[in-house]
């Protein structure tokens, strides 16, 4: 019987410096803070998922050296179960992260390392781990190929499949049609469909296009506007969950995704977990950082209820 949530992406340590603003080119400024954690969205969304609740399996590449013990300590923390390849002559990959100190507003530069080196034989090698699970999530951080691989890897074992086409780089059309879900933010699917999805009608008009791709539901994350769930027959607005003061929103949309697959892989009815996603991402953005921003199964459970949304 399938279940649990396997997920194939990168892992990153996240070096992030608080500023109040990005540094002209050839100018130097004086932060307001720094740190160092793990980062990388297919890494941030197994260590949301697993904190949420869901059995989770991370498939990805490491470097043989601090980065990567950082990465293997992280998994063993949250229960996440690491699937991965420790290369000797590739380091783990590094991400720059910029905070606005006053309102959380981000910035990143990201290099995969190890990571970018994942292809379809690496995919292939963790096929047992993606037919065995209920959902299988994927991003753009490693190479589009193994992406689309592993995507038809899931979809042929019947495994429900998620998509975030993040960060918005070119990946085949052929990845559509795999897709249970897509969820792109709205930077990310303004760039895909090609107009702005200012009002809630545009991020509708946004959800037909994806379906005219082949996807079976578009799920759009808006910010503090909350998320659209758009099928065929069906289309919600979501709204966002509050749990306090926005302080830092570099992790949300992994939260989002790592909570809607948690929930999807314990039975939620769809738009049930959209709001459980919410909830998730609603609690990471009053937190410093990414992974370690991710809240509990109770945390959330709690949020929902106080919201009347449980």
């Amino acid at each position: 019987m399938k279940a649990g949530v396997s997920i194939l992406g990168i892992f990153v340590a996240d070096t992030a410096y608080l500023a109040r603003r990005m540094p002209k080119v050839g100018e130097t400024i004086t932060g307001s803070g720094f740190s160092v954690g793990p980062g990388g969205k297919g890494s941030n969304q197994a260590v949301a998922a697993a904190r949420a609740g869901a059995k989770v399996s991370f498939i990805s590449k490491l470097g043989r050296d601090t980065f990567g013990d950082m990465a293997l300590k992280t998994y063993a923390e949250a229960g996440v179960t690491p699937k991965v390849v420790v290369m000797d002559d590739m380091p783990t990959g590094a991400a720059f992260i910029y905070v606005n100190d006053e309102n959380g507003d981000n910035a990143i530069i990201v290099y995969p390392g190890a990571a970018g080196t994942i292809g379809e034989a690496d995919v292939e090698e963790a096929r047992a781990t993606i037919e065995a699970s209920s959902v299988f999530v994927t991003q753009l951080e490693q190479p589009a190929d193994a992406a689309l691989r592993a995507l038809a890897i899931a979809r042929e074992a019947g495994v429900t499949t998620v998509f975030n086409p993040a960060p918005a780089e070119a990946f085949p059309g052929t990845i559509y049609p795999l897709c249970d879900y897509i969820v792109p933010n709205e930077t990310e699917a303004a760039a895909l469909v090609g107009f702005p999805l200012d009002t809630i009608d545009a991020a509708r008009r946004a959800g037909d296009a994806f379906l005219a791709k082949g996807v079976a539901t578009a799920l759009i994350t808006l910010g503090g506007r909350g998320v659209l769930y758009h099928t065929a027959s069906r289309s919600v607005h979501v709204p966002a969950l509050s749990a306090g003061a926005v302080i830092d929103t570099t992790g949300a949309g992994d939260a989002f995704v790592g909570g809607f697959a948690a929930a999807l892989s314990r039975g939620m009815e769809p738009v049930e977990a959209v709001r459980f996603g919410c909830a998730t991402a609603g609690i990471a953005v009053t937190r410093r950082g990414t992974a370690p921003a991710m809240p509990a199964l109770a945390e959330i459970e709690a949020l929902l209820r106080e919201k009347g949304a449980a």
